[in-house]
Parts: structure tokens; sequence; C-alpha cells
């Protein structure tokens, strides 16, 4: 076991960049793609995503100090710290029972598409650690390796669902077909989205209220464009920041780059896969009566959206007052502010764009963020520690993933609670759901049963 580990950890190290082009090929070998076309379109997808990946870095590079200068400008005094999902990820692969977790979700994936149970191929192995560290913490909870691979694998089955439910929203309203995210960063916001926007949709007055990217572009003309909207938070944000006026202006053209790139990435990202989706439809269709097969993906392919964007730079600052307000909450948004995009994407897609509403239901998400982050926090805190992760600077540590993500916050609580009680609970809501979507709403098409969510 050691050994497969250890060449898979090496795989791992090696990054998407490497592995994309490899995984691809073999996932176009088995829909039937000749080797050198396969390999070109493994090869254009690796370069698609290290362009968006860099697009991101640069994202995260520029808005994240101005996030934190916020904080300190804020004056904002609270006793754990937000110290970003990076570290947890770190955590999370120096946990010993980790080579475990990795194979169960590995084979959970397998078992689910032998079986019909779910339509997404997960190749997007690096944000395996969204699974992992739920079943890491429950067995540092519980001192039981069984609970935490069993709290691991519904975690895996929950992912898999959501990416194949999903999935129809991104292709409606991202335009990348054939293709599911299943980073539970971008997917736990989901199972409060969807009722949220039902609820929405029946309050008089505020479900006529629809403003997106593209009604600023119509109504404010030049002002509107993407470019230009970029330009004008990110300034926004650089004067929040308390920077000077240089820095102001850098911080507006860096954002101003992220709206313009990302979406030539995603064009080039596009090129690479259209070969294998057109591929796995023509298979699918003759050898398996039409069944479709889904590419696991990084949500990093549609942060890039101009709403996704703009929703993330006005909820930043909200979510900082909101931290100082919310009673109970005791996390300090730090470094993880300037992931709030990946957390809000999905909700945009299920919103079709409407801008008003992505800000507001992406605000109660951050909400229920903060607040299971405080929940958790004693755990985290102790797993860190007990991996060498130095914390006396705070009161205890969080971030927007690991166990405050809404899902995983539920998976945890009822892996770690009474478990006679909570996992049948758990367990009644999953098939609940399960069936309400896949069986009641069958006759649906896939846009109507995204919205029944």
């Amino acid at each position: 076991m050691d050994l497969v580990y250890s060449a898979f950890n090496t795989l791992l190290l090696a990054g998407p960049i490497v592995l994309l082009p490899i995984i691809i090929t073999v996932v176009g070998l088995l829909f039937r793609v000749k080797v050198l076309k396969a390999f070109r379109s493994g090869l254009i997808i690796a370069i698609g995503f290290a362009g968006i990946k860099l697009v991101v870095n640069l994202l995260s590079d520029n808005l994240g100090p101005a996030a934190k200068a916020m904080v300190t400008n804020f004056g904002i005094k609270l006793d754990i710290l937000d110290v970003g999902w990076g570290a947890i990820a770190a955590v999370t692969w120096s946990s010993p029972i980790i080579p475990l977790l990795i194979f169960g979700i590995l084979l959970t994936n397998v078992l689910m598409l032998v079986l019909k149970l779910t339509d997404t191929l997960d190749v997007d192995i690096w944000n395996y650690h969204h699974m992992a560290i739920v079943g890491i913490m429950a067995y540092f909870a519980t001192n039981n390796v069984f609970i935490g691979l069993g709290a691991s694998v519904v975690m895996a089955i929950i992912s898999f669902k959501l990416a194949d439910w999903t999935a129809p929203a991104v292709e409606k309203y991202f335009g990348i077909p054939g293709v599911s995210l299943p980073t539970m960063s971008a997917l736990s916001s989901v199972i409060i989205a969807a009722p949220l926007n039902k609820i929405i949709d029946q309050i008089p007055v505020i479900n006529k209220i629809d403003f997106s990217a593209k009604d600023a572009q119509k109504y404010l003309g030049f002002f509107g464009e993407p470019i230009f909207m970029g330009l004008i938070l990110g300034c926004g944000i650089g004067v929040l920041a308390e920077y000077k006026i240089t820095a102001i202006f850098a911080l507006g053209v860096n954002m101003a780059a992220v709206m313009i790139l990302i979406p030539k990435m995603t064009a080039l990202f596009m090129e690479g896969l259209i070969p294998i989706s057109e591929a796995a439809k023509k298979l699918t269709k003759e050898k398996f009566k039409g069944r479709k097969f889904l590419i696991g993906l990084d949500a990093a392919v549609v942060v890039g959206d101009s709403t996704v964007i703009t929703a993330g730079l006005i909820i930043i600052p909200l979510t900082i007052l909101m931290a100082t307000i919310i009673p109970g909450n005791r996390v300090l948004p730090f470094a993880d502010l300037a992931v709030i995009p990946f957390r809000i994407a999905l909700i945009v897609a299920l919103c079709n764009g409407n801008l008003f509403r992505s800000i507001l239901i992406g605000l109660v998400c951050m909400v229920l963020i903060l607040l299971a982050g405080t929940a958790t926090s004693p755990v985290l805190t102790g797993l860190a520690t007990s991996v060498g992760i130095d914390i006396s600077a705070s009161g205890g540590i969080s971030s927007f993933a690991a166990t405050s993500l809404t899902v995983s916050y539920l998976v945890f609580t009822a892996f770690t609670s009474n478990l006679m009680l909570s996992l049948p609970l758990l367990g009644a809501g999953i098939i609940g759901t399960w069936i309400y979507i896949d069986k009641f709403k069958g006759n649906k098409t896939s846009e109507e049963k995204i919205e029944d969510l």
C-alpha cells in the first residue's frame, strides 16, 4: 500500500499541468479517439488550464493582500484566524490515513460509474482534499479509522451526485458541455442556493429584480463592459484597503485583466475538450444506449465569469463587515477572502447570472461558512497542532474550506455525533434528495431538474 501511495503521490506532486495530458489521453483512448488526437486534446486542455491557473493566481495574488489590508484597516478583533485553504490542504496530506481515504474516494467513483450511480469521471484528483479532510477530522475527533473512511466516502458520493445535478447549469450558463465540477468548495453552496432561489421566486417585487453583468453593459455602456467593471471594482477594493493611488490603479488594472483573460483561456480549454466530448457522446450513444459521461474538473474553469468576479468583489468587503456583527461568529476572514469567487460560482449559475440574487444568496452562504468555521475550529486547531503547525498567534484556526463548507460540516457532524441518530438522518436526507431529483423529476429536462434541486 505504501509503495502504491508513494507512486500516486509522486504523480500528484507533478501537478495538473503534467497529469492532464496523460489523463485526457487515456480518457480519449477509452472513447476511441486516435492517440495523437487524444494527446493533442490533452495538451490543449492542459495549456488552457495553465492559463486559467495563472489568471486565478493573478486574482489571488492581488486581491488577497488587499482583502487582508481591509481587515486590518477596519480594526476587526476576532480570535479564530482564517488561515486559508492551502494550510488546510497541507494538514490533509500530512494525515497518516490519507492513503486509505484517497483510494477509498477513487474506488467510490469507479463503483458509482460501473453501477451507473453517477455520470462523473472525476479527474480532479488534486481537490480530493475537500473530501478527505472531513474524514481526517472525524478520525481525529473519534480515533476511529472506519468513521474517518466512512465520512470521506459519503463526501465523495455527495460530491459526485451534486456534480451530476449541477452539470446542466454549468453547460447552460457557462457554456461548457460534457463537464461537471466535483469541487466541494464550489458545490457546497448549492444546497443553500437552490432552495433560497426557489423561495425568492415566491416573494413579490424581489422576484422581479434581475440585474446581471450583461445588463450593466447595456445600461452603462462604455463603463458596463467587463474590462471597466473590473477596473472600477478593483479600484474600489484598493480604496477600502487604503492603498496609494498607484497601487489602487494597479489593482484595478489587474482585476480588469482577470475579466478579459479568463474567458480567453476558457475558450482554449474548450478547444481541447470538444473532441473528447464529441467522441464520448458518439460512443455512449452506440454502446451505452445514450448514457452520458461527464469529465469532472476543477471549478477554476468557471470562476472567471464576469458576474462571478463582480459578485465576488462585492461580497468580500461585506463578508468582512458581517464577521463583526454575526452573533456567535469568532472567525476573522483573512487568507481565504480571495477565493470567495469559488464559493459563489455555482450560485451565479443557478441564478442564471442574476447579480442581485447571487450576492444575496452568496452572503447567506458566507454567514453559514463563518458559523460552521467557528463551531469546528477546536477540532481543526487540534488537528493542525498535531501535525506541527504553529497556531500560537491566534486562539484557533479556520478557513473557508474544510468543515466550514456547509455540506462538509453536516457530514462531519453526522459522523461525530450520536451515530444511531445522526447517520440515519444524514442517509435519509441524501437518499430522499437523490430519489426526488433522479426519479420524481426524471421526466423533466436537464434545466428543469437543476431548477428543482
